[in-house]
């Protein structure tokens, strides 16, 4: 059971910070050459689709499985507090980050009528929302690859011992 859920683990965590550096070195990059309202206009698409199966079990299961995966090394305290370690940054910085950080501002552009706004207002909201949205989208890919490097080296870590 402990190697069917540290591989489950190791896939999870790699698809989540394969996603958040794919959508940093693509999405952002190119979101930064498109007007205002087709910007707005996109990211509240990509806001609702996001919400779906698949995201919420790679999002959800990274941390699930980090916790679980600690809490089955109990004859290994080196590799239970790099998996907690990892754990608990994947928990602030990737998980919180995102519920408290861009989530809400995900929920502030949901709410708002971009066709009502006027270009001043159109831009001004994406200034906001965009610097914003990027800097806590930096925090939660760095963090989450912080965690995913702990988790890599628990692989050695269990190998030596």
């Amino acid at each position: 059971m402990k190697t069917s859920v540290f591989f489950i683990t190791v896939l999870l965590n790699a698809l989540s910070v394969g996603f958040f550096f794919t959508w940093s070195v693509s999405v952002i990059l190119g979101t930064k050459k498109i007007g205002d309202l087709t910007y707005l206009e996109t990211m509240q698409s990509i806001n609702k689709e996001i919400l779906n199966p698949v995201f919420f079990i790679v999002f959800f299961g990274s941390l699930i499985t980090l916790i679980l995966n600690a809490a089955l090394q109990n004859n290994n305290k080196l590799m239970f507090w790099l998996l907690l370690t990892s754990a608990i940054i994947y928990l602030i910085g990737t998980f919180g980050v995102t519920a408290f950080g861009n989530v809400p501002l995900n929920n502030e552009l949901d709410a708002l009528d971009i066709k009502a706004l006027n270009i001043n207002e159109l831009k001004n909201f994406r200034d906001y929302y965009e610097s914003n949205w990027n800097q806590y989208h930096n925090i939660r890919t760095l963090s989450n690859m912080i965690s995913f490097i702990l988790l890599l080296i628990s692989i050695f870590i269990q190998k030596l011992f």
